[in-house]
């Protein structure tokens, strides 16, 4: 109940209301790939990008084939401009998901 009412919220842009009930389970959370993504978006759109990158190095570590994840981290690295960390992730996430092509080479160009 709680993975689902925090997704709910996240999906429905109330990111800050997700990561409270999240956080207190965080423990838990990284001990899955899913648990992991959840806590990691979360992260990401409250814009708190050292723990999101955490967390979803985490993911990417539990699921290394989740091209979502990759994206993600791919993202949060981009965020905070470290775009030749990012791009790795980024070449990943596209390969195996061509919407994400465009980030790829958004962050490719700028390190170009």
């Amino acid at each position: 109940m709680t993975y689902r009412m925090a997704e709910g919220w996240l999906d429905g842009g109330r990111p800050l209301e997700a990561l409270s009930m999240l956080e207190h389970r965080r423990t838990e959370l990284l001990e899955s790939a899913a648990g992991a993504m959840l806590l990691g978006r979360a992260y990401f759109k409250t814009a708190q990008l050292g723990k999101a990158e955490e967390v979803l190095r985490r993911a990417v570590e539990l699921g290394p084939t989740d091209s979502y994840a990759r994206y993600l981290l791919g993202r949060t690295l981009q965020r905070q401009s470290r775009h030749a960390e990012a791009l790795p992730h980024l070449k990943l996430a596209a390969a195996q998901n061509p919407e994400y092509a465009g980030d790829r080479d958004s962050c490719a160009a700028r390190i170009a």
